[in-house]
């Protein structure tokens, strides 16, 4: 549900109150009662999923409806976030919130827990929030699944209807960037574009990658990242025979994408990929992470608390992340043989 303080409880309700959303799979919700209700109530929408307290030994049995809330909310405790006097912002109750409604699910993606679930999609979540209840090692969703299904290398997708974009780093301060892109760090993002792009039924994916620097360096008086890293990586990559090209410089790559001639692009950092993505699919675009186990996805967007508890939140973003998940969980069991 993400942080009950934000938008993620509007946004769940209505993605799955959406029929053509919900025929797409059976959902498990994990998150808050009341705020999951206060959300519907604003919105003018009836209830329409099974609720099971946290714990009770009933989630198993529960799981056979086509939404289940796994409520974890204390009976008759001061959680810090009654909806009657609670302020959308962040806070130490909201970050502890989220990462336990997270930790469930990874749980229940594991297989270790009375539900079994084929993918997770992630409401979003208030960083500030995480470090205010003691979880700030984890800069976010991404770094706490590597974690905690130890995957090697995950890198961040970003799905939308105009544009498919892959990061080679995500949360890392721009003055770090130096140290943490290699020639196999960029090999493996773009090796990792190609299997996602086939996975959502990409023949034959067209990788584009961006340049570091202003101008992709413009031969090396801007910055020699491109000849001493990237270009070296894409050279790895053709040598595997993937179709990958650059680097090109980032002001003009992604108008060529758009205009269909890549179908993903590999960007070096965070806002050299999201930017655009954001500007043309602020609403429709999703995240998913690549190299994990199981499927992940989320909205492309935080958890706005300047427009929380108004029923104002757009739930396009979620749908799509909840139509992605379906569609890639399916394509997994099938590649399994389930």
């Amino acid at each position: 549900m993400g942080d009950p303080l934000g938008i993620g409880p509007e946004v769940v309700v209505k993605a799955l109150a959406d029929p053509a959303v919900r025929d797409g799979a059976r959902f498990v919700i994990y998150g808050f009662s009341g705020a999951l209700h206060a959300a519907a109530e604003r919105a003018g929408i009836d209830p329409f999923w099974w609720r099971v307290r946290r714990g009770s030994g009933l989630e198993a049995s529960a799981a056979a409806h086509d939404v289940v809330l796994v409520d974890a909310e204390p009976e008759n405790a001061e959680t810090g976030l009654d909806r009657s006097t609670v302020r959308a912002e962040a806070t130490r109750a909201g970050g502890a919130a989220s990462f336990l409604f997270v930790e469930d699910a990874i749980r229940a993606a594991k297989g270790e827990g009375a539900i079994e679930a084929d993918g997770i999609v992630t409401a979003p979540i208030c960083k500030s929030a995480w470090a205010m209840a003691g979880k700030g090692k984890y800069p976010g969703h991404t770094e706490l699944l590597s974690t905690r299904f130890n995957a090697k290398r995950t890198r961040m997708m970003f799905e939308s209807p105009r544009l498919r974009v892959m990061l080679v780093t995500a949360h890392v301060p721009l003055m770090k960037l130096r140290d943490i892109i290699t020639i196999g760090r960029v090999s493996d993002t773009i090796d990792m574009a190609h299997e996602a792009c086939e996975r959502l039924g990409v023949r034959e994916p067209r990788i584009a990658v961006c340049g570091l620097n202003p101008h992709a360096g413009e031969g090396g008086l801007l910055g020699d990242e491109e000849n001493r890293i990237i270009s070296p990586a894409i050279v790895v990559a053709r040598e595997r025979g993937l179709d990958a090209r650059g680097p090109y410089p980032a002001d003009t790559v992604f108008h060529a994408a758009v205009a269909g001639k890549f179908d993903i692009v590999v960007a070096m950092y965070h806002d050299q990929g999201l930017i655009p993505v954001k500007l043309l699919a602020f609403d429709s675009a999703v995240n998913a992470t690549v190299g994990l186990p199981t499927v992940r996805t989320s909205p492309d967007h935080g958890t706005a608390f300047d427009i929380a508890h108004k029923n104002k939140a757009d739930s396009g973003s979620m749908k799509a992340a909840v139509r992605l998940a379906t569609r890639l969980s399916v394509a997994s069991a099938s590649a399994a043989g389930g």
